[in-house]
């Protein structure tokens, strides 16, 4: 690395110019993204069915194996406890072994405890299931967060993140409809229990996604061998340079990213956004059930099929134009502020019969929370590097996805204790901490990276902005 590389922010910002306007790095991104980016959306895509799956196995594990609801919600739960645990040491090791051989070994490994499912037999092997399948699955997210950190510039990441967050728009589609024909197919067809053949088949969907992984990810640019050189070098030079900048601007090492006050402000932004994202979606049938006077069934499966469409395409589209500092931190502040109104509203609409206006306000927050996660990441990927990168990007996620724990116990909560027929106090609730995170998404420009300065802002407008 060009010792220039951290040196004063107009040269730091001025050095790269060339190489990003370079034809052999936009040409190496586009082959980049058509080789990585599939597979990496396929694994994000297999996790969350593997992670959702039991709420159409829940009557068949209860009936078939006398696993209790008490049992069922606990290891709910638990998936996020044994999740959280393992995501930081998971992602030193990703650093370790490569991104290629871990991010394989991860779908494997869970896709063998999914697979596991198919043969509980009680409410101890139920449990003790959900928790290693969080422990098998922790890494995957911010290893993949992190893998494209260290491949596609600052100024592209936003877009990157975008793709591979199409996969939750996308499993939700495509997620209850695939597990209703497998449980079909196992009833019908074979002699096992239709959920017994829910789980095998998605736990070998992963198996068969971590083995195929193997052969199509690759650790780094300069090891691709669809890359010409020139690419290569006009990639590898553009991320050297970008990494510099981060070492002489980020906390370095493990310890002092654990306790960056950096890493724990945006640790806070996303666990607001973990609450929004899995109050709501624990909740989605239910709720649309409730709006349009349905039974949870394929009309309510039609009906919640819609945030998710509509969702898929504005966080695409957000995603590619979130390519300067200014765009990402108003629109990241507009995308918090309008989920917890859409929230809001959706819970009013609800109270009030207005079915509609709820599925319109579901809608807009499912969109809007879609398109606030790509944007949350670009902020602490522009500032952490090597080690500190994989501890801060593990514990922000860690921690975060514990809102996935606390949202169904904070809405149970509220509504124990402000009852009413609808629920609306519990869902109120969820959208109360988006706008936290959306004044503290503002509150950004208070600290910028040095890397924000390669993105498509004018040298150094971050530093005028805040007067630094």
């Amino acid at each position: 690395m060009a010792t220039s590389s951290s040196g004063p922010s107009g040269s730091s910002a001025d050095a790269p110019r060339e190489l990003l306007n370079s034809p052999h790095l936009e040409s190496g991104i586009r082959k980049s993204v058509r080789r990585l980016m599939p597979m990496l959306v396929i694994l994000y895509f297999v996790a969350f069915l593997d992670r959702t799956n039991i709420a159409f196995a829940e009557e068949g594990l209860q009936v078939d194996r006398g696993v209790s609801a008490g049992a069922f919600a606990l290891g709910a739960g638990i998936f996020f406890i044994g999740y959280a645990l393992f995501e930081i040491p998971s992602n030193l090791l990703l650093k370790k072994y490569g991104a290629r051989f871990w991010l394989a070994r991860i779908a494997i490994t869970w896709g063998l405890v999914g697979a596991a499912f198919a043969f509980t037999t009680n409410d101890t092997m139920f449990i003790v299931l959900r928790f290693l399948l969080g422990v098998a699955e922790a890494g995957l997210f911010p290893g993949v967060i992190m893998f494209l950190a260290e491949w596609f510039p600052n100024r592209k990441r936003v877009q990157m993140f975008a793709i591979f967050y199409l996969a939750q728009p996308f499993s939700q589609m495509v997620g209850g409809p695939l597990s209703g024909v497998m449980i079909s197919f196992g009833n019908r067809f074979t002699p096992f229990l239709g959920w017994q053949v829910m789980f095998f088949m998605q736990g070998m969907m992963a198996v068969v996604a971590g083995i195929v992984a193997l052969f199509v990810l690759i650790d780094s640019p300069s090891k691709a061998p669809f890359l010409s050189t020139e690419e290569k070098t006009a990639m590898r030079e553009v991320m050297e340079h970008e990494n510099a900048v981060k070492d002489s601007d980020g906390p370095r090492g493990i310890v002092p990213a654990m306790l960056s006050a950096k890493v724990w402000y945006f640790t806070v932004i996303y666990f607001c956004l973990q609450i929004a994202v899995y109050g709501t979606t624990f909740y989605l049938p239910q709720q649309v059930s409730s709006l349009i006077g349905r039974d949870v069934g394929w009309e309510v499966g039609l009906v919640t099929a819609i945030p998710w469409a509509v969702g898929l395409f504005a966080c695409y589209y957000i995603g590619r134009h979130a390519d300067t500092l200014r765009r990402r931190r108003n629109w990241g502040t507009i995308a918090f502020a309008v989920t917890g109104t859409a929230i809001l509203v959706s819970g009013w609409a609800g109270a009030n019969g207005q079915a509609l206006l709820g599925i319109a306000a579901i809608t807009v927050a499912v969109s809007a929370f879609l398109c606030a996660g790509p944007i949350s990441w670009s902020f602490p990927t522009a500032f952490l590097a090597g080690a500190a990168a994989a501890t801060g990007i593990g514990l922000i996620n860690s921690i975060g996805n514990l809102g996935g724990f606390v949202a169904p116990i904070m809405r149970t909560a509220i509504n124990d204790l402000v009852p009413t027929d609808t629920g609306m106090w519990g869902v109120l609730s969820l959208g109360v901490l988006a706008f936290l995170a959306a004044a503290m998404t503002w509150g950004t420009r208070f600290f910028t990276a040095r890397a924000d300065d390669l993105l498509g802002d004018a040298p150094g407008a971050a530093r005028r902005e805040t007067g630094r």
